[in-house]
């Protein structure tokens, strides 16, 4: 692949990723990084925040920016662990649960108009560029 060429796949990425999170949170009315949290807790009844952020992949500033809003929302709750007030629990509340249902719809079909016109193989070539560029970047960190 030519210099040019491999410049202009790198940036239609950076395009694509900045429309997808744009487009995604004004279609799903919630950020990725929330709704990838909002998730991780409906698998667990009650987890530590510092857990939920390494599941997550996201610094300790943004976890607790991300989990402010939300509990203002009313979506989770947090709460000192009482046997060790450095830890902090998080938990969604009824309400939440009720909105990752809606939040997974909406992702669901933002995902299906995002892939319109892609047949299956097409999906698993894409997907197998993705994971190896993916694979490159992780390796070239390792560096």
């Amino acid at each position: 692949m030519s210099t040019s060429t491999t410049d202009e796949v790198f940036n239609q990425i950076q395009s694509l990723q900045r429309q997808l999170a744009c487009t995604f949170e004004k279609c799903a009315g919630i950020s990725a990084s929330r709704l990838q949290l909002l998730c991780q807790l409906s698998h667990t009844e009650e987890i530590s925040q510092s857990s939920l952020q390494k599941l997550v992949g996201i610094d300790h500033a943004a976890i607790t920016r991300h989990l402010k809003q939300l509990e203002a929302e009313q979506v989770v709750v947090r709460r000192n662990n009482p046997d060790d007030n450095r830890i902090t629990l998080v938990q969604l509340t009824d309400l939440g649960r009720e909105r990752i249902i809606a939040f997974r719809e909406e992702r669901e079909q933002f995902v299906a108009r995002m892939f319109h016109g892609f047949n299956a193989g097409e999906q698993e070539q894409l997907l197998d560029m993705l994971q190896r560029l993916n694979a490159n970047i992780s390796g070239a960190m390792k560096l």
